[in-house]
């Protein structure tokens, strides 16, 4: 699966996600897209996942008819994210392209 990164989404978590293709929206040079502009340019570049800290996303943003899903981590502390390590594997190993 191709997963890109938010901004806000702590680095270290990608080594811990085993069996994806994983980059940052600051390596594809999308660093100051807002995030109606970041998801179109994630299914443009047709990224299966994004994963987020914006726990506001899906307020500010009309989802319905998006083909990449998206997984909001509920902190920004990477301390706090490894211990879930394990069920964001999960729910990344149960997401089916679009």
């Amino acid at each position: 699966m191709r997963i890109v990164f938010d901004q806000g989404t702590p680095a270290p978590l990608r080594q811990q996600l085993v069996g994806h293709t994983i980059t940052t929206a600051y390596e594809q040079g999308w660093a100051t897209l807002k995030n109606g502009a970041l998801l179109d340019a994630a299914e443009y570049a047709q990224y299966d996942v994004l994963i987020t800290t914006d726990q506001n996303l899906r307020y500010q943003q009309n989802l319905t008819g998006r083909q990449l899903a998206l997984v909001v981590l509920q902190f920004t502390s990477w301390p706090r994210i490894r211990t879930q390590v394990a069920a964001i594997q999960a729910v990344l190993d149960t997401i089916m392209p679009g």
